[in-house]
């Protein structure tokens, strides 16, 4: 496995940005988990399948193509060969992915896809359990929280970006019930990992969260960039 760098944490924490820029900055290949759980559930609600059948959806993700190309700060998704970078971000389908992610048959599926994405090249993986599960013996876990006034604020500010309709109470209720469903799943629940820098990302801007993560990645003895710059 080459260097790799896991950055978990619950919705709105900032582990997306933070994981793109990271790896921008230090030429790493970068790990969005939650794309690949978000085009299997969009793929699930398009085709009718119950998002409670484990058995069908695990099928459904056996069967589908799920690809990440582009920059780190400029992502593709696509799903069996079509562009779906936008349309998994849409609200229904965050909360599709959320219980598709409670599945221990996705998720053992999609942890197989991961675990090949860190053998050729260094990695810097985001999602809920890259320290605990896909790569626990990873070089460097961080762990991004937030409270949850602030992670509300975030993601309605990046709903109404993108042009989506999102009211700031809703938008927290949505974030309580994945806060719950994602700390309290038998399979794979969300936790810091054994040994993670926990980063409070409540009062940052992106660019000092960038830096504090940074540094740690940094300090690594085994970090290819170590003593580089940028």
């Amino acid at each position: 496995m080459s260097f790799v760098v896991t950055i978990d944490g619950p919705s709105a924490a900032g582990k997306s940005s933070t994981a793109r820029a990271l790896a921008e900055r230090l030429g790493f290949r970068v790990l969005d988990t939650g794309a690949f759980y978000r085009a299997v559930a969009m793929k699930a609600l398009r085709e009718g399948h119950a998002l409670d059948d484990a058995g069908a959806v695990a099928r459904l993700a056996e069967s589908s193509r799920v690809e990440v190309t582009g920059s780190p700060s400029a992502p593709h998704v696509l799903l069996d060969g079509a562009d779906v970078t936008d349309a998994i971000r849409t609200p229904p389908v965050s909360e599709a992915a959320s219980r598709v992610a409670a599945l221990p048959e996705v998720r053992r599926r999609l942890v197989t896809w991961q675990r090949a994405m860190a053998e050729t090249a260094p990695l810097v993986g985001e999602g809920r359990d890259l320290g605990t599960v896909v790569f626990p013996d990873a070089d460097v876990k961080i762990y991004l929280d937030a409270d949850l006034a602030t992670r509300a604020e975030r993601r309605t500010r990046e709903l109404q970006s993108r042009g989506i309709a999102a009211v700031l109470a809703e938008v927290r209720e949505d974030l309580e019930r994945r806060d719950e469903r994602d700390r309290t799943r038998a399979d794979s629940p969300l936790r810091p990992a054994p040994g993670a820098h926990i980063v409070d990302t409540s009062g940052l801007d992106l660019a000092r969260q960038v830096e504090l993560v940074l540094a740690v990645v940094r300090a690594h003895p085994r970090c290819p960039q170590a003593a580089g710059s940028g």
